[in-house]
């Protein structure tokens, strides 16, 4: 049963996550417009960083031993766009209605969701979850 709805939460990550991948390694303006207000004059550097740390989660994500990984560090990435969203860019951001940050939202409760359906692989721990 889980491994059917593991896919499908898979697939519902890969495909937020990795679209934007296109916007931020291209330097399409909405993404230079949004990492500018983060980091100002180093909005590359801290664009393309996020871009590459979502790509290797996701890569994660998909190797069966490394699931946990991978949802561990979009959990990460996406606590820290909700956390961006609420204290610098806002819930709607570039006339959006709130897409990036329900995206976030999505994918952050997804690869929560898959981390509790993954919890018995985590090396060192994972034998201690009973539930």
């Amino acid at each position: 049963m889980f491994s059917k709805g593991i896919f499908v939460f898979k697939v519902i990550i890969a495909v937020i996550i990795l679209q934007t991948l296109f916007y931020k390694f291209s330097g399409a303006e909405e993404s230079v417009a949004l990492f500018t207000k983060l980091a100002g004059e180093n909005e590359a550097y801290l664009r393309v960083g996020v871009g590459v740390l979502e790509l290797i989660a996701c890569i994660l994500f998909f190797i069966p031993k490394t699931v946990w990984l991978g949802a561990t560090m979009i959990v990460g990435l996406m606590a820290g766009a909700i956390f961006s969203h609420f204290t610098i860019l806002g819930i709607p951001h570039n006339n959006d209605g709130g897409l990036l940050f329900g995206s976030a939202c999505l994918s952050l409760v997804v690869a929560l969701i898959v981390l509790y359906i993954e919890r018995k692989n985590i090396p060192l721990i994972g034998k201690r979850f009973f539930l």
